[in-house]
């Protein structure tokens, strides 16, 4: 019995974790490894790609699925699975980069807000109130008309708006730890206010920001893929799932509908692969559940 507890004090906690969302979150961990599928594809997609995203095949215009064309090709002979992988490149860059970006916004936004207080936090939850009144699809378009199309305009943008949003998450995480005794202990031997920020408030709210970082994702690509659906993402010839929803793959859905379904059905399964891997982190992760193990979890009987 006591090999066993120190085997378990000995394991790396990596690991750990791993073997407990396993456990008690199955669901979680099929969505999980549905995402690393997608990162995978994201990242390496000329490998897992049979052609290029603009390779054009001019005798093999709206083919339907095949044994040469797994799902089939466009309009303009173009094969739907390599764009539609090469389109996961687009999803998660967006996913990953303007997530990390808006977390970042958040995190210099909440966590002086939340621990100076006092008027400062007063004015700046003001700006942040003002900002959430407006609708996001609005100040996205037109900001988008402004700057012009792109991935990188695109990740700014969305940045920017979801880190506003998102400050108060983080004001609320780090207002539940501002009177705990190691920030007075900090204050007390003369640490500066960055240097609690950074080194005592920040790690202890990790959790949650690690979950507000993963639950962000889906709602980021969707965004993107609305915006490419409007014409105002990522411009042609780039392949993004919600710009292979519109225009061409809604002039042709009647006459072949896997222009259609394909990148629809990839959006949905990798925004509910995020959604569902997300929720398993926050029930995990997030302390007030339980302390820790979850809503469904059953800590240790001694």
């Amino acid at each position: 019995m006591g090999d066993t507890t120190k085997q378990e004090k000995r394991r790396n906690p990596v690991v750990a974790f791993c073997i407990r969302l396993f456990r008690e979150k199955p669901l979680g961990t099929i969505c999980g490894i549905i995402v690393l599928a997608f990162f995978l594809c994201g990242i390496f997609p000329g490998f897992f790609a049979p052609y290029g995203y603009n390779e054009l095949h001019t005798k093999d215009f709206l083919q339907p699925p095949s044994g040469q064309y797994l799902l089939g090709t466009d309009n303009m002979g173009r094969c739907l699975l390599s764009r539609i992988i090469w389109g996961a490149q687009i999803s998660m860059i967006v996913g990953v980069v303007a997530s990390s970006l808006s977390l970042i916004v958040s995190c210099v936004i909440g966590l002086p807000s939340a621990y100076i207080g006092g008027k400062f936090d007063l004015v700046v939850q003001r700006f942040v109130d003002a900002w959430l009144a407006f609708p996001g699809v609005v100040i996205l378009i037109a900001a988008v008309t402004i700057v012009g199309p792109g991935l990188w305009q695109i990740v700014f943008l969305l940045s920017i708006q979801q880190g506003l949003g998102g400050a108060r998450s983080v004001r609320g995480a780090v207002i539940g730890i501002r009177e705990n005794m190691y920030l007075e202990a900090a204050r007390s031997v003369g640490a500066s206010t960055g240097r609690v920020l950074l080194r005592h408030v920040l790690p202890n709210i990790a959790a949650p920001l690690i979950v507000l970082w993963t639950t962000r994702m889906p709602g980021l690509i969707l965004a993107e893929a609305g915006l490419s659906f409007l014409g105002l993402g990522i411009p042609p010839p780039r392949p993004s799932w919600g710009g292979m929803l519109s225009g061409a793959g809604l002039s042709y859905m009647v006459r072949a509908p896997w222009m259609a379904i394909w990148p629809g059905l990839a959006l949905s399964i990798a925004v509910y692969g995020m959604n569902m891997f997300g929720d398993a982190l926050r029930d995990l992760l997030d302390p007030r559940l339980r302390g820790g193990l979850g809503r469904y979890g059953r800590g240790k009987r001694s």
